[in-house]
């Protein structure tokens, strides 16, 4: 299938690694070019380099909780690439715990990097956006049913997928397409870094696989070409919606 990437230009936040470089790379490889930006600027250059450089691939070093970055990284999208089509706005996962242990002050970081921070840029992309681009949000399983010791997650994923939705009516007619991706358990450095965390990583990566219908974990390439599909024109009647990328795990409609 040709996605109709060619040529067309991409913002992607938290995409120096993980499922951002993920989609990056599935972008990148079907013609498209991208800015891909995250908080490590060392982590911009190698993914920027990984990618091939420009003019395919372009960098820069910005936090999504700082008011200033999302104008920053718009304008920067523009002068790199020339032209936006979409964006995918990934944003590190929040400090794990469970409800009544995670400090009030946890939860505000959260608000301002994970809700604030998207909302931000998405009103920063939106008046570069025409007709037949998108965005798409990073979400979570953790929109459908909660995950064990994520409570943060748990709370602000949910709120954002409402906000995908609703953006969805009000840029619809703006022929601006909106939609959530809600990864399961993928092999990333943070999956990892967890299952380290519990002192048996064979283990707890035995449970979850135990738990999820085909068996294994995915693959950041098998989340980055999902992403691809429904950033591109190929998808270009599919908005408002959550896309599951979880290897089944997720059992509600």
């Amino acid at each position: 299938m040709d996605l109709g990437l060619g040529g067309r230009g991409y913002l992607l936040t938290g995409a120096s690694r993980g499922l951002g470089f993920a989609t990056a790379r599935a972008l990148v490889d079907d013609g498209a070019r991208v800015l891909v930006s995250s908080r490590s600027g060392d982590s911009v250059d190698a993914a920027v380099a990984s990618l091939g450089g420009a003019p395919a691939a372009h960098g820069r070093t910005a936090d999504l909780a700082d008011p200033a970055s999302a104008q920053d990284l718009v304008t920067a999208a523009v002068a790199e690439l020339g032209r936006v089509d979409g964006a995918l706005v990934s944003v590190g996962g929040p400090k794990p715990g469970s409800v009544l242990d995670t400090d009030e002050a946890d939860w505000r970081d959260a608000v301002d990097s994970v809700l604030l921070g998207t909302i931000r840029l998405v009103k920063a992309l939106v008046p570069v956006l025409g007709e037949g681009t998108a965005i798409g949000l990073v979400l979570s399983t953790s929109v459908r049913q909660p995950i064990g010791h994520l409570a943060i997650s748990n709370g602000l994923r949910p709120g954002l997928a409402m906000t995908a939705k609703a953006l969805a009516d009000e840029l619809g007619p703006r022929g601006i397409r909106v939609f959530g991706l809600l990864p399961g358990t993928i092999a990333t450095d943070r999956i990892t870094d967890i299952e380290a965390a519990s002192g048996d990583a064979a283990a707890m990566r035995a449970r979850t696989e135990a738990g999820i219908p085909l068996r294994r974990v995915g693959r950041p390439e098998e989340f980055g070409r999902v992403a691809a599909f429904a950033l591109s024109p190929a998808a270009s009647y599919l908005t408002g919606v959550m896309i599951p990328v979880d290897g089944g795990v997720t059992r509600a409609l």
